[in-house]
């Protein structure tokens, strides 16, 4: 039986960068990713990946940036004031923020700081994941219609 749009698949996976870094893996937890193929709650590219394989198949891919999480865009670099936020005396780079958009919705949007000051944090609106092609080792373990 192949996997089609409709089915509930489980899959292992294993995703890495071009330089060889594990970014995520479903092994590390003993627990395949089950999702329902065609629903478009998982990068299109790897659903589709996945349609046509049979059980116990192994499949190796690459999703380009710009069909993954986008090339890294300069302009989502930006300064916020230190006054704007309510209590920011414990942070440090690396850490994240939450952002609610005032233009689009409400959504919230997350924020990887940069950079401190006495004045502003530089904060970072890509995706961890922006600009990296990724590659994907996975194997299909069931399928249930």
């Amino acid at each position: 039986m192949q996997a089609k749009n409709g089915d509930y698949v489980y899959v292992h996976y294993q995703g890495t960068l071009s330089d060889g870094t594990v970014f995520d893996s479903s092994y590390e937890s003993d627990e395949p990713l089950e999702f329902e193929l065609g629903s478009g709650i998982l990068l299109p590219d790897f659903e589709s990946a996945v349609v046509g394989m049979e059980i116990g198949e192994k499949k190796e891919f690459t999703i380009l940036a710009e069909n993954a999480y986008g090339n890294y865009d300069d302009t989502l670099l930006f300064d916020i004031d230190r006054a704007q936020l309510d209590d920011d005396g414990e942070l440090e780079p690396g850490d994240e923020l939450r952002m609610v958009s005032e233009t689009d919705e409400n959504e919230v949007i997350d924020l990887t700081i940069v950079e401190i000051s006495d004045t502003t944090i530089t904060v970072d609106a890509n995706h961890e994941l922006a600009g990296e092609d990724l590659n994907f080792a996975i194997e299909l373990i069931k399928i249930k219609e």
